[in-house]
């Protein structure tokens, strides 16, 4: 089942298409302009777009254009009346996957959806395959933490059974998941994965075991859930220790029994699925307070693996800056090839709260930012957060000259000038990112607010090292 938007100004044509797909099966949405199939695109992840060109307030180029600024590289089917056979082209031009004249026959609709969807997928596939085969830099390092962490990794993908992923926040319980996958027996079925922090807790057992048509208000179709979509796969369930309690005696059933109900169903489905929990949060204690049930942790718990934090093994600090700032020379975003000694020696002495991702978002801060090929001690002294020292003068050494001077006079010398930037430049980023998040990242309405203009607003993005999330 796909999400497929029609945007098309025209109500009859808006409503036979959206029939159309409903009745194939697929999540089907509408709107009547441009502003409202964006405001869509903001909030839902679409699988496909049939946009019509001629739209008031806003036109299907102008849609086209601001969806892919958006970062939607969902297809695009344009619908044009006749004569506006050019204008067609131009969009296909523009990224668009194929158009239609108005009315469209269904049955070349039906086609030319279903071969912009069978593409799509490909092209998804074949993006995750590339991340699958690039180095494993969230799993570099030589430390002996990292060397057990990999055995461990191994040892769950030789077994089937169910492997529970412990550690904080950014230490990339995800990738270790994937790693086990990856390595598993069932590398070549599907990786579902499942952030249930992010599930409503009315919507989560729709989302894991799906549902029957007219199973409650608004169940226009058939779901199917994460559990059956991940069949001959594995099953990713991060956050796992966020699952309402009345629901945990349900996953409990379908792990014991492999066995699911979806919602308004008459009976059981089968379901064969490998599955990797991953909490940040002591489910032990969980367990003492009643939070989390007993006997859904040790059914979960048959593989535990602990994922250590960046500052218990500094030793790999230096291998997976190298691995970040080579990523981002391949993606074009610096020329910079490496670290000069003091720079690592700063980023080896930071203590990471954000761990790996704190490192990976630095690394990228730092090379947006970068003067030359090599990034120097002084350029990683600015972005690190300003509890860190530099090796060369630790904590309870006397101050510069410069410091000493300006603490006499009360103005700032050239270091509090530095910091005085710095705090701007952290001030700056923190309103850009909170606008941008309450805009959904949507760049033009995100300019607009702040008073710029879109072009200035991207030079202020890669300046602070501010990217969509993926």
């Amino acid at each position: 089942m796909a999400t497929i938007l029609i945007a098309d100004d025209e109500k009859n044509i808006r409503v036979s298409v959206q029939r159309l797909f409903d009745l194939e099966g697929h999540r089907a949405l509408a709107a009547a302009d441009g502003d409202e199939a964006l405001a869509i695109l903001g909030r839902e992840e679409v699988d496909l777009l049939v946009l019509d060109l001629q739209m008031p307030r806003r036109d299907g180029f102008a849609v086209l254009q601001e969806m892919r600024s958006m970062g939607h590289d969902a297809p695009v089917i344009v619908l044009t009346g006749h004569g506006s056979i050019e204008k067609a082209v131009q969009a296909v031009k523009q990224g668009a996957h194929d158009f239609l004249e108005k009315p469209p026959d269904p049955e070349r609709l039906l086609l030319s959806a279903a071969n912009a969807l069978r593409l799509s997928g490909l092209q998804r596939e074949n993006r995750d395959l590339r991340r699958a085969l690039a180095p494993l830099h969230r799993l570099a390092g030589r430390s002996t933490a990292m060397a057990d962490l990999k055995r461990e990794i191994s040892r769950a993908a030789a077994s089937g059974g169910a492997v529970l992923i412990t550690g904080e926040n950014g230490t990339g319980k995800e990738l270790v998941a994937r790693a086990i996958h990856a390595e598993s027996a069932r590398r070549d079925g599907p990786f579902v994965a499942v952030n249930c922090a992010a599930l409503p807790a009315e919507l989560f057992e729709s989302e894991l075991f799906g549902h029957e048509r007219g199973a409650f208000t608004g169940a226009l179709r058939r779901q199917i859930g994460r559990f059956e979509r991940a069949a001959g796969g594995t099953l990713f369930l991060d956050e796992i220790g966020e699952i309402p309690p009345a629901l945990q005696a349900k996953l409990l059933r379908a792990l014991d029994t492999m066995t699911i109900e979806r919602l308004g169903g008459d009976g059981p489905v089968r379901v064969d699925a490998r599955v990797i929990a991953a909490t940040n949060r002591d489910l032990r204690a969980a367990m003492l307070t009643g939070a989390f049930r007993q006997d859904l942790y040790y059914r979960l718990a048959v593989l535990p693996i602990v994922v250590p934090p960046l500052r218990d093994r500094r030793e790999d600090v230096s291998d997976l800056a190298e691995c970040f700032l080579e990523e981002a020379r391949r993606e074009g975003v610096t020329r910079a090839r490496g670290f000069s000694g003091g720079a690592i020696a700063l980023l080896q002495g930071h203590d990471y709260p954000g761990n790996v991702r704190e490192l990976r978002n630095l690394v990228e801060r730092l090379a947006l930012g970068a003067a030359g090929e090599r990034l120097t001690e002084e350029e990683t002294r600015a972005v690190l957060p300003a509890p860190t020292v530099s090796p060369a003068a630790p904590a309870g050494t006397a101050m510069t000259d410069a410091s000493a001077a300006s603490d006499r006079s009360g103005a700032p010398g050239p270091a509090g000038r530095g910091k005085l930037r710095d705090s701007l430049r952290l001030a700056e980023r923190a309103i850009l990112l909170e606008t941008l998040q309450r805009n959904r990242w949507q760049m033009a309405k995100t300019a607009r607010e702040l008073g710029l203009e879109r072009s200035h607003l991207y030079r202020k993005l890669k300046a602070l090292g501010i990217r969509p999330p993926d």
